[in-house]
């Protein structure tokens, strides 16, 4: 009996290494790890054909790897070199108008040549600044957006400044730019008083405060270049007897506005070109509103991409009602390639450009890994709870 007893004790220790052993080996296999998932997907396609394929055809909520469809759109639409414009119109009262396009980059950097610019028009003094942006439904609210004070939550409106942020310090009552090209503006130091102190980067919550903003700093770097300027606002489309003074063009390319877009994973730019890519020569006089845009993001994907069954909610992947496979994000990506350059290396590894997307419990990645000298398309879409950098450490063993 005492022997029988033993030789179970045995099998069960033996039973115990051999799982302990193969619980090791997976930690070791983040590929295995993923696998022993039940709500992932992942897909590699070598010249071609699938490579690895695991849930493949399962939709899954995307996060910012959505950004590789708005990217991929813009590029193939309006090409890499196209820039974005502002229009600056005047009336004979002497008001300043600012037609917005949608321009993504519309940094402090970028309002300092259009005030030099506006001097070299003959602009001496300005009775009051008008700001139209009836590009865009003023009623848009951006699908996935929370009405929290960070950055990715920034309004989105068709005029604005800085990504519709603010970068502050706080030092007990004392508010300060953190920014030396960004003057201190009255609605930055009263939302600098509703947050904490030290540094805060903060959004500027809603349309009319966005455009009230960049009536403000465009004034205060106006002075600052020795004009006369009221501090008379109005929000409105701009007086058809105004006379256009000048076409301001953004120095950035498209390019150059994707590639930091994908690097940071930029909402406001992301969701901006979302909206305007719904009129994409702006040649109707519709304002654009959000089911415009996801209409025509819909249509976009069938037709270049071919794909049937998905959700396009945003164009930033806030949303958690957008659904794309794994394979579908392939399907991208493969179209995608000429544009690869645009995708950031992950930190450690060149043989790797991805996008992540991080949502609660959400965790994904799309990108290129390259074996062989050869890059190769793959995704990963995970939704439940995983260490941070499971993605990468696939990417990486993806590249092996």
């Amino acid at each position: 009996m005492a022997v029988h007893r033993s030789h179970w004790l045995l099998l069960i220790a033996a039973f115990a290494l051999s799982l302990t052993a193969q619980s090791a080996l997976s930690a070791d296999d983040p590929i295995a790890q993923v696998r022993a998932l039940e709500h992932a997907s992942l897909l590699v396609r070598e010249r071609g054909q699938d490579r690895l394929a695991y849930h493949a055809d399962t939709a899954r909520i995307p996060a910012s790897t959505m950004k590789l469809l708005t990217a991929y759109a813009a590029l193939e639409t309006w090409g890499r070199a196209r820039r974005f414009h502002t229009d600056m119109f005047q009336e004979a009262s002497g008001w300043l108008w600012i037609k917005g396009a949608a321009d993504p980059y519309l940094v402090s950097e970028e309002l300092d040549r259009l005030v030099t610019a506006l001097k070299q028009q003959g602009v001496r003094s300005v009775a009051g600044i008008g700001l139209d942006d009836s590009v865009f439904a003023p009623d848009i609210e951006i699908a996935g957006r929370s009405t929290s004070t960070n950055p990715y939550d920034a309004p989105v409106t068709a005029l604005a400044a800085n990504f519709n942020t603010l970068n502050l310090i706080r030092d007990g009552e004392q508010i300060r730019t953190a920014e030396p090209q960004t003057p201190l503006t009255a609605t930055g130091e009263r939302l600098g008083r509703s947050g904490a102190e030290g540094k805060q980067r903060i959004n500027l919550r809603e349309r009319e405060i966005a455009l009230r903003y960049f009536g403000e700093l465009l004034a205060a770097k106006l002075r600052a270049a020795g004009l006369a300027v009221s501090d008379a606002q109005r929000i409105a489309p701009t007086p058809p007897t105004a006379r256009r003074l000048f076409r301001h063009t953004n120095r950035r390319t498209l390019a150059e506005v994707i590639a930091p877009m994908l690097k940071y994973s930029n909402n406001f730019v992301a969701n901006a070109l979302f909206l305007r890519l719904a009129v994409p020569d702006l040649a109707s006089t519709e304002r654009i509103s959000l089911a415009h845009a996801q209409q025509a993001m819909r249509t976009f994907a069938q037709q270049r991409l071919g794909w049937k069954t998905f959700i396009i909610d945003d164009g930033a992947g806030l949303s958690r009602t957008n659904r794309l496979s794994a394979r579908q994000l392939v399907t991208l990506l493969d179209a995608f390639a000429p544009y690869r350059d645009l995708l950031p290396p992950q930190d450690g590894d060149p043989a790797v450009r991805a996008k992540t997307g991080t949502l609660r419990s959400i965790s994904s990645y799309a990108g290129y890994v390259q074996r062989g000298g050869v890059w190769e398309p793959f995704a990963l879409l995970i939704e439940q709870p995983v260490s941070a950098d499971l993605r990468q450490r696939v990417a990486s063993q993806l590249a092996r």
